[in-house]
């Protein structure tokens, strides 16, 4: 039997009257993994937490992770000019890469950038994701500042089952996507392919002066992406598993240079077994890439190619009735090979984690501790402390205390001409509190938290020379307020997300850059005779593009809607119309964003 905390969280589910006992709300919570790398329901997690599920995707009918996450609750997504362009998220106002992101375990990101290239994971190609807001550093070591975001490629099992969509829009816009799963009994198996590509718009307004950019042309981008995951189950119990994730393709953009040719894969495999009925254990490797070959007016300018290998080991172990107890350990290895002359290319982690999850009556607990041994900046220690209260059936309270750090990337550190070999680490503290609840119209979730960022790592000017280079020079704080809402009434499913935020530079007091203080996202999907109907509105205030607050970029509202229609068993026709009102806005300066835009497809399967 593997141990976990998901019974007593069905139980205080179930304390707090489950939603799929009452007509018109929504199912139960999901079981998520994410916020304490053990398995327990989203209710009853003391982290703040928001699943997107395969039905949600292909519901929303998103083409990009950005039309995807854009306005959930914490999330802000900035984008440099449309499809394949870089993309951004910022998760409780704190930098992006501050965010830790996982595909099926495996740490994906750039070692040079220090970010994900968010641009390049269709959302064809995804089954499920678990964000977790709140800093995660005592399970996962660096990034997890802001919080960390699991994506879950098709898992399979079951009958086989094809699956398929292609479609045309404005732009030029093609999406064709293929897949099938399976398996039967103790064995599953998943494959999937996407090809999407655009022709684009001109991604980015002319800019002034010397080194000035103006390229008024279309900037198209390509991706082809495969996913194969399969697993077996024993009759032991033990089970395995291998997941390959890759994602290729040619990317045009307006700047010194101005098109590349990328790779971004994740490959991983995992072992689980349980030596007793209270021990469970799991074994699990991984390898991430970030290539990204780069080219100005068709000649070769740099390449950047960052690996990062992973090895886990984890213990669960049910030391009392529910008392979960977990003890693991992570090494982590990241490597660079570019044209341009890193003084250091090589660097590795070791991490020994520990957290204690407990249910005492009506009270839960959490603690968690880590230790990270890093061969450039020595030993760091974070923890976790959490605490939460069913004051009614219906009502939960919840207090959290968290630490966390971020170790400088290979730019900052070693970039020619750039980087900074002094800087130390980004380090965190972030309090919360928050309610949690359901009704009989459906579940609720606020939060309010801050969060502390010393040794904030920002890129200081000399005014003379106008040279550059980043410095541990700046403290921010971030202070803000996130809710999430969610109803189904008389076949209408609706979803609100509020984000409130005050994101400040200490020493200046100066917002920080590309932050919108206030975002408002809703969802409202429904059934119209045989067509399923719904819109999306997100709503958010200005940002400021630089440190200096000078540069101001308007806030902006959008309408979206889609529609589907069966037109034969497992075929619909799907139409998505994106920026309905036609609405010209930017989320980074001088960068554009599309216009109205129609997407029609015809899809075989799906949910």
């Amino acid at each position: 039997m593997k141990p976990s905390l998901l019974p007593f969280g069905v139980a205080l589910g179930a304390l707090a009257g489950p939603l799929c006992a009452q007509p018109d709300v929504p199912p139960a919570d999901p079981v998520v993994v994410t916020a304490t790398r053990t398995a327990v329901t989203a209710d009853a997690s003391l982290a703040a937490v928001t699943v997107i599920t395969r039905e949600d995707i292909e519901r929303t009918q998103a083409k990009s992770m950005a039309e995807l996450l854009r306005g959930i609750a914490g999330i802000e997504m900035s984008e440099s000019g449309g499809y394949g362009k870089t993309t951004s998220m910022h998760l409780r106002g704190t930098e992006s890469s501050h965010v830790l992101v996982l595909v099926d375990g495996v740490r994906l990101g750039s070692a040079t950038l220090g970010s994900v290239a968010w641009q390049h994971l269709l959302p064809a190609q995804i089954e499920r994701i678990e964000i977790v807001r709140g800093p995660r550093s005592s399970l996962y070591g660096s990034d997890a500042i802001g919080g960390v975001v699991q994506i879950f490629t098709r898992r399979g099992g079951g009958p086989t089952r094809a699956y398929a969509a292609a479609g045309y829009g404005t732009y030029g816009t093609r999406d064709v996507s293929a897949g099938t799963t399976g398996g039967g009994g103790a064995t599953r198996y998943s494959v999937a392919i996407a090809d999407f590509r655009t022709d684009g718009f001109d991604a980015r307004e002319p800019t002034p002066g010397p080194f000035g950019i103006d390229e008024p042309d279309d900037d198209g981008y390509r991706n082809t992406s495969l996913t194969l995951r399969a697993g077996h189950r024993f009759a032991s119990g033990a089970e395995v598993e291998a997941h390959l994730l890759r994602a290729q393709g040619e990317n045009e953009y307006d700047d010194f240079s101005n098109r590349d040719e990328f790779v971004q894969q994740a490959f991983g495999a995992r072992a689980e077994f349980a030596p007793s009925t209270s021990w469970n254990v799991r074994l699990q490797a991984g390898q991430s890439r970030d290539e990204s070959d780069n080219f100005s007016n068709g000649t070769f300018f740099s390449t950047f190619d960052t690996r990062r290998d992973t090895l886990a080991l984890q213990n669960d172990l049910t030391i009392a009735r529910d008392q979960l107890l977990t003890l693991g350990a992570d090494y982590l290895d990241d490597r660079v090979e570019s044209t341009e002359d890193f003084a250091v290319t090589e660097r590795d982690n070791i991490g020994w984690f520990a957290q204690h999850q407990a249910r005492f009556g009506r009270h839960d607990a959490l603690l968690s501790l880590r230790r990270d041994d890093n061969e450039q900046f020595g030993r760091h220690t974070t923890g976790n402390l959490a605490w939460g209260s069913a004051f009614t059936p219906r009502v939960r309270a919840i207090a959290a205390f968290g630490t966390a750090y971020k170790a400088p990337t290979f730019n900052e550190l070693y970039f020619p001409g750039f980087g900074n070999p002094d800087l130390r680490p980004e380090e965190s503290q972030t309090g919360e509190i928050g309610l949690r609840g359901t009704a009989s119209w459906g579940r609720w979730d606020v939060r309010v938290f801050q969060t502390d960022v010393d040794e904030l790592i920002a890129t200081v000017c000399d005014p003379v020379t106008d040279l550059c280079s980043p410095e541990n020079v700046d403290r921010a704080r971030i202070r803000g307020l996130e809710t999430e809402i969610a109803t189904e009434l008389a076949g209408w499913r609706s979803a609100l997300h509020l984000s409130f935020l005050d994101p400040r530079d200490v020493a200046t007091d100066n917002v920080l850059p590309r932050r919108a203080r206030q975002t408002a996202r809703l969802d409202l999907d429904g059934r119209l005779g045989g067509a399923a109907i719904g819109m999306s509105v997100l709503a958010q205030s200005h940002r400021f593009d630089d440190a200096e607050n000078t540069i101001r970029v308007g806030g902006y509202g959008r309408v979206d809607l889609r529609a589907s229609y069966p037109v034969a068993p497992r075929w619909s026709v799907r139409a998505r119309v994106e920026n309905l009102l036609d609405k010209a806005y930017q989320t980074a300066n001088t960068f554009n964003s599309a216009g109205r835009s129609v997407f029609v497809s015809l899809a075989y399967g799906g949910e």
